[in-house]
């Protein structure tokens, strides 16, 4: 049974099952579907050569809207993680009980939360290398 393969559809279509294919569907081998259909290399995404044929290359870069969306997503992880912190401190001051922080640590916790709120707005955003760093202590708080 033949196989074929439409671009614009991104699908196969087999002789004598569809009555009906794209314009476009090009025959494609047992031996090409299989090794960029059914078992595609990991890493790799599915394109098409010249002739219409389906081939695997390497997934294209992010695009900067996808990295910045990717890093708000990262910041605004990190300040839900973050948010329990905060609250606890300011639990046990309303209680009338001792904090588990400092006062120099709940101001750390508070200047690296605002650094989370203006980091979207850095010149280096969206460049992971570039991210704010919690205060160390923040680990041994959860753990």
């Amino acid at each position: 049974m033949k196989r074929f393969y439409s671009q614009a559809t991104g699908c196969c279509y087999l002789d004598g099952v569809h009555k009906g294919m794209p314009a476009d569907a090009v025959e494609i081998s047992d031996e090409r579907f299989d090794e960029v259909i059914a078992n595609p290399a990991p890493g790799k995404v599915r394109s098409h050569d010249k002739k219409g044929l389906p081939i695997l290359i390497d997934p294209p870069p992010p695009t900067s809207a996808e990295r910045a969306a990717k890093e708000r997503l990262w910041r605004d992880a990190e300040m839900a993680r973050q948010q329990w912190l905060r609250d606890r401190h300011r639990d046990e001051q309303d209680i009338g009980r001792r904090p588990t922080l400092t006062a120099e640590q709940f101001a750390e916790l508070l200047g690296y939360l605002q650094a989370l709120r203006d980091w979207p707005q850095s010149e280096q955003f969206p460049e992971i290398e570039h991210r704010p760093v919690a205060p160390p202590w923040i680990a041994e708080q959860t753990q």
